[in-house]
């Protein structure tokens, strides 16, 4: 019993010591701290004096616990952009250095997250769990760290994978009118990579809180949440949060490339983020130049988009797609905005309005949209099934035009209109409906051996279902070079063609010369077409 008072007053004493010995040893020091005033504020920014050693993009606090980047550093003020609300801030507010840039965390712990740019969290999952952060501005890789963009990136939309291929590296825009199903391509491309080893990032720019939201309950009833993160800034934040957004989320998928990984990032929409700086940039005086937008306005969407690439395999191999959307208005492609993305962007997709108001989905105009990797980026299978796909749909549209005026055609024009309804009609695809590559190459193979038309328009949804059910029964070794690198061999082509021709059989019930009588615009109301009756997605 005499043992324990003794070991406790033993282990008092020590502490005692070390306290005693701490306190003598203690030395007091002086840390200066730059503080700055607030002379002026203004939606969004601030006007701060008195920071004289601040660096361009420093990250600065206020004395409400708002932060702010330093944008312009001048001899007797800087502007600052603030990520917060200017609610609570007044001349004369105390501004603080912090000595360092804005960053974000990043890591693991954020897929299945949503998060706002500065890595607070959005859904009701509790706090981030993460033990990195990254700067939000970072140098693009150098042009030697690189390789070609050679591997494709699936989207399982029919029109995009078999003529507009997209490559995993690749920078691809999605312009086009409002609601034109711009969104839909890139939540119907992030659904699509389940199971295909990429890990995805949706960016929404100054979007509606409802449309983020019905984005989420798509990606999370398709379990695509899993492997993605979603950084949010909606119309009501401050436009500084709108403009760092993208650079953030950048940051979060450029820590997955890092690792060898492979990244598809959405920024849905850049029209927002270029708005968002052009505000920043009025309140601030800079000069205004072309549509208001500051001269630099280019270069902001540069450097953002020159981050994505493909790695070499010595630094991991992992790679960065970026799809950037771009909003046109009244189709104008050569407006500012658009044209300065089209040009730093390696290919774009253009939805077009007409195509959407007579039913055609995805409403992407084929004679408008390229991608400039082209084949590299597409499975040899493919470009064997898809051929001249483009340039007979791109014949059948003109003569199509001509065929309106109610010309007497000549039997071999009657056929060529057949057949380029019968493209059109597969290639609609309703939403959130992504197609495995077995079945997408079933149906190309079947409309280039016109097995399609001898059937009836108002059948087609019928009989591209029937094909997609009969592209499961391909033998596995066929599907195991369908998704590989390997050439389509005659023997393959064959087995697929056959398949297909049993699965269309009995819808086939029209001469195939006849076609060219049926009356209407080629393709039936996508509402009437039945939904899919089994999960297209690659199981392979």
């Amino acid at each position: 019993m005499s043992a324990e008072p003794e070991s406790l007053q033993s282990a008092l004493d020590s502490a005692l010591a070390g306290i005693s010995q701490a306190r003598e040893t203690f030395r007091p020091q002086l840390i200066p701290r730059e503080v700055g005033t607030v002379t002026s504020i203004a939606t969004g920014v601030a006007k701060v004096s008195g920071l004289p050693s601040v660096g361009f993009e420093e990250l600065v606090r206020f004395s409400d616990g708002t932060l702010g980047i330093a944008f312009n550093v001048d001899e007797d003020e800087i502007g600052v952009v603030l990520l917060g609300s200017h609610s609570h801030l007044n001349a004369g507010d105390e501004v603080e250095r912090t000595g360092r840039v804005m960053d974000v965390v990043v890591g693991d712990g954020l897929l299945g997250r949503t998060i706002d740019p500065l890595g607070r969290p959005l859904d009701d999952k509790g706090p981030v769990i993460a033990n990195e952060r990254l700067p939000i501005e970072r140098t693009a890789p150098h042009i030697m760290d690189r390789v070609a963009v050679t591997t494709p990136l699936q989207t399982g939309i029919k029109v995009i994978d078999a003529l507009i291929p997209v490559g995993r590296g690749q920078r691809e825009l999605i312009l086009g009118d409002r609601q034109t199903g711009k969104t839909a391509i890139a939540i119907d491309t992030i659904l699509n990579q389940r199971g295909q080893n990429v890990l995805c990032i949706y960016c929404a720019i100054g979007q509606r809180a409802s449309a983020v939201a019905k984005a989420v309950a798509t990606l999370r009833e398709a379990g695509a949440l899993d492997y993605t993160v979603v950084v949010v800034t909606e119309g009501n934040d401050p436009p500084g949060l709108t403009f760092i957004a993208p650079y953030a989320a950048t940051s979060i998928a450029e820590h997955f490339m890092a690792q060898g990984r492979n990244v598809l990032i959405a920024y849905d929409d850049l029209t927002q983020h270029a708005r968002a700086y052009r505000e920043l940039s009025l309140l601030l005086r800079r000069p205004p130049g072309r549509e208001a937008f500051p001269g630099d306005i280019f270069y902001i969407h540069a450097r953002l988009l020159e981050r994505a690439t493909h790695l070499r395999e010595e630094l991991g191999g992992g790679s960065l797609t970026a799809l950037p959307i771009v909003e046109t208005e009244a189709q104008n492609l050569s407006a500012y905005i658009p044209t300065n993305l089209i040009s730093i962007t390696d290919g774009q997709i253009y939805l077009s309005p007409s195509l959407f108001e007579l039913g055609i989905l995805p409403a992407v105009d084929v004679g408008k949209s390229v991608s400039r990797v082209g084949g590299k980026a597409q499975r040899a299978a493919f470009r064997a099934a898809a051929g001249n796909l483009k340039l007979a749909y791109a014949q059948f549209e003109e003569l199509e035009s001509f065929a309106r005026f109610g010309a007497r055609l000549d039997e071999d024009t009657r056929k060529t209109i057949n057949h380029g309804r019968r493209i059109r009609a597969c290639l609609q695809q309703p939403e959130s409906a992504p197609v495995s590559v077995p079945a997408q190459i079933a149906i190309l193979l079947a409309v280039t051996a016109k097995l399609f038309d001898p059937v009836a328009l108002d059948q087609m949804w019928a009989a591209e279902d029937a094909v997609q059910k009969a592209a499961l029964k391909i033998p596995d070794d066929v599907r195991t070079r369908l998704v590989s690198s390997a050439k389509l061999s005659e023997e393959d082509r064959e087995t697929i063609i056959k398949i297909a021709r049993q699965a269309l059989a009995p819808l086939q019930t029209l001469p195939v010369s006849q076609g060219s009588e049926e009356t209407g615009g080629g393709s039936a109301s996508l509402a009437a077409r039945p939904e899919p009756a089994v999960d297209m997605r690659d199981k392979s």
